[in-house]
């Protein structure tokens, strides 16, 4: 089996009791997340937000805070009809992502899509709609972390 991490960092921005969201686009569904991803090598994680925020939606943003570090891990496999594999041939793929998730405020830029990137679309949500949206985990522990800040930085979002 194949074993994968990936490092990322993320960007919740809320402003007027909306949250900016971008949207994924995997090779067989789209779904709202956060702002953000990989972190490039010898990348600061802070930087790595900024640079995401700005690539994904057109805003400049300021990091206000880090909320806290998510590690979710998932096995992938490409026959079980779930997901494809991220490896090819059919391997099983032993996936752990670490995701940095910060508070940031939006400074300046305007409002446009990313091109020839992992998503395609960035829009603003009322945070009482969140919730309908076909969305990643991700924005779910992120909302956790903005609104409880735990002194870990561990999300509960399994209640």
């Amino acid at each position: 089996m194949k074993r994968s991490l990936r490092v990322a960092s993320y960007a919740v921005c809320v402003e007027a009791e909306k949250i900016l969201l971008a949207r994924w686009v995997g090779r067989t569904e789209k779904k709202w997340t956060l702002p953000g991803g990989g972190i490039d090598h010898g990348e600061d994680p802070l930087d790595a937000a900024v640079r995401e925020v700005a690539e994904e939606t057109g805003y400049a943003v300021r990091v206000d805070a880090l909320l806290g570090i998510d590690s979710v891990h998932r096995e992938f496999r490409e026959r079980t009809g779930v997901r494809r594999a991220l490896t090819k041939a059919g391997k099983a793929t032993d996936w752990h992502g670490l995701r940095v998730i910060y508070a940031a405020t939006v400074i300046g830029g305007e409002l446009r899509f990313e091109e020839n990137g992992s998503t395609d679309m960035a829009a603003w949500f009322d945070l009482a709609e969140v919730s309908t949206l076909d969305r990643t985990d991700l924005v779910d522990t992120a909302l956790d972390l903005a609104t409880r800040k735990p002194p870990t930085g561990r999300a509960d979002v399994s209640g």
